[in-house]
């Protein structure tokens, strides 16, 4: 499995919401409904609760992580 780098989560959410074949199975597995499931891949609806964000991304097999620290070229002593 290849690792992808996107955008926003809210991208990679609409693009998952798009390629789906069923906003009722989603629903379903999720607790997210329907019509918000809808709106939100619509943009119609701008965000979504962060609970509801967690169970699509989980059911979605979205990972987020933390990037790397930067090095900022100061040494510790």
């Amino acid at each position: 499995m290849t690792r992808k780098t996107a955008g926003t989560m809210t991208e990679l959410l609409r693009a998952a919401l798009l390629a789906a074949p069923s906003l009722n199975a989603i629903q379903k597995a999720t607790g997210v409904r329907r019509q918000t499931l809808a709106a939100f891949m619509r943009g119609e609806q701008v965000s979504i609760h962060l609970a509801s964000a967690d169970a699509l991304a989980a059911y979605f097999g979205i990972v987020c992580t933390r990037p790397a620290k930067r090095a900022t070229g100061k040494r510790q002593a």
